[in-house]
């Protein structure tokens, strides 16, 4: 019985050594800390990567923000520290604006072990750490970063979440011009093909000539000729003539007895016949048979925009009758057209609102001698859609030294 109870002994104390053997209990030691060590980097590496989709427009999408509870946010401050909206308004953008990332809370024992992570890993990451007391605590020696404390409500921030913050400046929108679908147009040698009018057009790409009214240019009598396309279809009795370079449909037998010095003219309103003066014995005052709107300048097969004398319905045409150009100008009687203004002109005053006119191009202003001397804003704030616009300075003044309504409005 007593060598039974030594063998039993013996094996019992060779067991415990085995078991609790100090070889044994490092390899399980080092085993559990490089697992822990594993897993806290994975989390870093999840909200660096959600960090990195917000920042490029990009969606990051993995079970790893699930399991850790990831979430990231868009938030702008303004000077006072107060949340404001992450848009550009009268072209002011948000004194600050934030890219936040935020992990659930690790364990306190862990932080060290996550500092060494961020120090080892991701030394240049910036504002990336682990949440504390308002501040955020960062790897190395670069210390810890105040957090405003509107982002930390916003975001509901607590102690022992791993925080990413990035500042960065929100983009100009992006102006996409188009212009509608059109059947493609074959030009022929010596034109130029254009968009004008609303649909595409072959012009001459030397100078164009504007016969006016039904007339149409022709190269080779170098005049103004009647444009046979342009010819109406006249009722019985009638037929189609020339009057004034428009063709009119008249009754070659009116039934009107006009006195001397004028003739009979159906107006189209009423269709009745009217007497008019008449134009054979009226003197001629125009200088210039034909008008013309300068040089259409670029390489034969490309796209470039012509000088038109069709103007909006917020301009008037004035022509130089010295040098035979016709440009548009604006026509502030317009303003209370809805098609130059759609809103309530009546509206648009005071300290902080004033009309301006949305000119397309510096050479275009030159042509109005009421804003000689002022500098035209084309700029992202100002629109150039040749119509009369409302600025609006919101809380700021119109600037009354600069802006000259209803052409130009500028805000202090």
């Amino acid at each position: 019985m007593n060598i039974f109870m030594m063998i039993l002994v013996a094996v019992f104390m060779v067991g415990f050594y085995m078991i609790s053997s100090p070889s044994q209990r490092v390899v399980e030691q080092e085993t559990e800390y490089a697992v822990n060590k594993s897993d806290l980097r994975g989390i870093a590496e999840c909200a660096v990567a959600m960090q990195n989709a917000q920042i490029t427009g990009t969606n990051f999408q993995d079970v790893c923000i699930e399991q850790n509870n990831i979430q990231s946010q868009f938030i702008c401050l303004n000077a006072s520290m107060r949340e404001t909206s992450c848009e550009i308004v009268r072209n002011r953008r948000p004194e600050y604006s934030y890219i936040i990332t935020a992990t659930a809370p690790i364990d306190t024992g862990d932080y060290n072990n996550m500092l060494e992570i961020l120090e080892e890993y991701f030394p240049d990451a910036g504002t990336f750490g682990i949440f504390m007391d308002g501040k955020i605590m960062v790897g190395g020696t670069a210390g810890a970063r105040i957090v405003p404390d509107t982002i930390i409500s916003k975001m509901n921030l607590s102690n022992g979440q791993l925080v990413y913050m990035t500042q960065y400046e929100i983009p100009d929108t992006e102006t996409v011009f188009s212009a509608p679908v059109q059947t493609d147009v074959i030009c022929p040698i010596g034109t130029i093909k254009t968009y004008r009018f609303g649909r595409w057009q072959c012009i001459g790409y030397n100078t164009k000539t504007d016969c006016g009214g039904d007339m149409i240019w022709d190269s080779e009598l170098m005049a103004c000729v009647a444009d046979e396309s342009k010819k109406p279809l006249c009722a019985e009795q009638q037929t189609a003539v020339l009057v004034d370079s428009v063709w009119e449909c008249v009754n070659p037998f009116p039934e009107k007895v006009c006195p001397d010095g004028m003739t009979a003219r159906l107006n189209y309103t009423t269709l009745e016949w009217e007497c008019v003066a008449d134009p054979t014995t009226t003197e001629k005052l125009k200088k210039c048979e034909t008008l013309t709107q300068g040089v259409i300048l670029g390489p034969v097969g490309t796209s470039i925009r012509v000088p038109s004398s069709s103007c909006t319905d917020c301009e008037k045409m004035v022509t130089n009758y010295d040098t035979c150009e016709t440009t548009c100008v604006p026509d502030p009687s317009k303003i209370n057209n809805p098609a130059c203004y759609p809103g309530n002109p009546d509206e648009c005053n005071g300290p902080n609102r004033g009309f301006y006119f949305g000119f397309p191009t510096y050479s275009y202003a030159n042509n109005i001698e009421d804003i000689r001397g002022h500098t035209i804003p084309l700029d992202a704030a100002h629109s150039q859609n040749r119509k009369f616009n409302c600025m609006d300075c919101g809380d700021g003044e119109i600037d009354s030294e600069k802006s000259l309504p209803p052409y130009i409005a500028i805000c202090k």
